[in-house]
């Protein structure tokens, strides 16, 4: 299944775009997406660990299965005062 994901902050920024497609398999979770995107896009690997996953419009776990036309959302950590 082929899933847009939507970056934010200084995801948005590393990346240089809004959003980017990723290939998984059918049935695969968010521990799977975060493996894929830190191998299909190495300058997010560094924000990966830290970074939480919305999935139509809900922070996701890590196992949570993906629906092939879920509304996804990568939101890096953020600092500041």
């Amino acid at each position: 299944m082929k899933l847009a994901v939507q970056l934010f902050a200084g995801a948005r920024k590393i990346a240089g775009c809004d959003a980017l497609w990723i290939d998984l398999p059918d049935g695969s979770d968010v521990a799977g997406l975060r493996s894929a995107l830190g191998s299909a896009h190495p300058e997010l690997a560094a924000l990966l660990p830290a970074a939480r996953f919305a999935v139509n419009l809900e922070f996701a776990d890590e196992q949570l299965r993906l629906p092939a036309d879920a509304e996804i959302a990568l939101i890096p950590p953020v600092s500041g005062g």
